[in-house]
């Protein structure tokens, strides 16, 4: 142990004595540690940032959707099924059919193009806004198909200069025939976030409806092509969709015929994470590529301090030096240049990281915060450790296997 202090001793003389090079020394290891930390920290940063976002749109969204196979068969999801699986299933706090037209409209502002997108009561939760006037449709509306709606305060305000608009009419067109929607409630439009858009220019006029309304414009709807089920519990996820799947093929008798495919919002999520950890992971190894640079010039300063102390070495073997002490000597020389440099290169990381984020927030209007992992700063600074002992043990079994007596004679 003792030996072991006398050489770490020796190794900070000798970079202390050479401060000039041995910073040129660190400064590959410095550029790769603070690279890697940086983008890693900034990944996660974002990574926690973007999933913050979209978990607030409603983590528990299941979307069904009917095959080719249901298609063709003309299995489509009914009413019925739907109401099945709010009663039924444990779980689940709403569903609603994915339906839904487009038309047109006239006001004081001009002509407009609608969308609407018919559902049940429970269509209030698939974008989780607030109320910001009136109430949401009822459960009474749907079943009476009563021509009702609710829009956005910015649609409300394109449409007629102002949100306080409960209680009007808009007269809505669709492939000729006109229907009176009144309004009956406004939600809070979210603004626009960084990784979510909830409006763009030209975007229509925007209504949610009862899927049953459109019945006063020629038609009923009794079968869709999709829904989408809120789960209360997103653990619970996988158990509510073998749920779905049971309720859906017992009710059609289509067991084993794969008429209904199924995605979970966090299936959709995962999906997300993995794609931004790959994008994360590859900059990441292009970055540590200067720790690959920065341990061959270790190797390379390494290789000159042999040459200009071989006469020290040759006088401590002579003295009776083992080879093994050598060894450690320029070993650990080498080891304790990696781990400053991978030390100033964490904290420069966590600077760097930590600026990022502040500039991407007040550039983007979203808070990002750096995804500062303890095993990320444990990984980089082993990893430079490694760097150090690697690429240190030529040099220094280069020194170790010196002969006193050619040591003594090339000075």
């Amino acid at each position: 142990m003792g030996n072991i202090a006398e050489y770490i001793k020796m190794a900070f003389k000798n970079i202390t004595a050479n401060k000039g090079r041995s910073f040129l020394t660190m400064l590959g290891i410095i550029i790769g540690i603070s690279s890697v930390i940086m983008v890693m920290a900034v990944g996660d940063g974002t990574a926690n940032a973007m999933n913050a976002e979209v978990q607030d749109l409603g983590s528990g969204q299941i979307s069904v959707y009917c095959s080719d196979e249901a298609i063709n068969a003309e299995a489509w999801i009914t009413p019925e099924d739907l109401a099945m699986m709010k009663e039924k299933i444990e779980g689940v706090e709403g569903v609603t059919p994915n339906d839904g037209s487009s038309g047109s409209t006239m006001t004081g502002k001009g002509e407009f193009a609608v969308t609407l997108s018919g559902g049940t009561e429970d269509l209030q939760k698939a974008l989780n806004f607030a109320m910001k006037r009136g109430s949401y449709f009822t459960a009474a509306d749907v079943e009476e198909g009563n021509l009702v709606c609710v829009l956005s305060d910015s649609d409300a305000k394109r449409l007629f200069g102002s949100d306080d608009v409960v209680g009007m009419d808009i007269e809505v067109t669709i492939n000729g025939m006109i229907g009176s929607y009144r309004i009956v409630g406004v939600t809070q439009q979210k603004e626009n976030t960084s990784f979510i858009s909830y409006t763009y220019d030209g975007m229509p006029v925007s209504l949610d409806v009862p899927y049953t309304s459109f019945a006063a414009f020629g038609w009923e709807s009794d079968s869709f092509y999709s829904a989408t089920v809120f789960a209360n519990d997103k653990e619970s996820g996988q158990e509510v969709v073998h749920d779905i799947i049971h309720i859906l093929e017992t009710r059609h008798q289509c067991a084993g015929e794969e008429y209904y495919q199924i995605q979970s919002f966090q299936d959709m999520l995962t999906e997300m994470n993995s794609m931004l950890a790959i994008v994360t992971t590859f900059i990441s190894c292009v970055a540590a590529i200067s720790l690959i640079v920065g341990g061959i010039g270790v190797m390379n300063i390494m290789l000159v301090s042999v040459t200009e102390r071989t006469r020290e070495i040759g006088i401590r073997k002579s003295l009776g030096a083992k080879t093994s002490s050598i060894l450690l000597q320029f070993l650990a020389e080498a080891a304790i240049l990696t781990i400053l440099g991978g030390i100033i290169g964490i904290l420069l990381g966590l600077l760097g990281a930590m600026g990022a984020c502040s500039l991407m927030t007040a550039s983007m209007g979203s808070v990002i915060h750096p995804g500062i992992k303890a095993s990320t700063i444990l990984g980089a600074t082993l990893f430079s450790c490694g760097i150090g002992v690697f690429f240190g043990i030529y040099p220094a079994r280069k020194a170790a296997k010196l002969s006193p007596i050619e040591a003594l004679r090339r000075n």
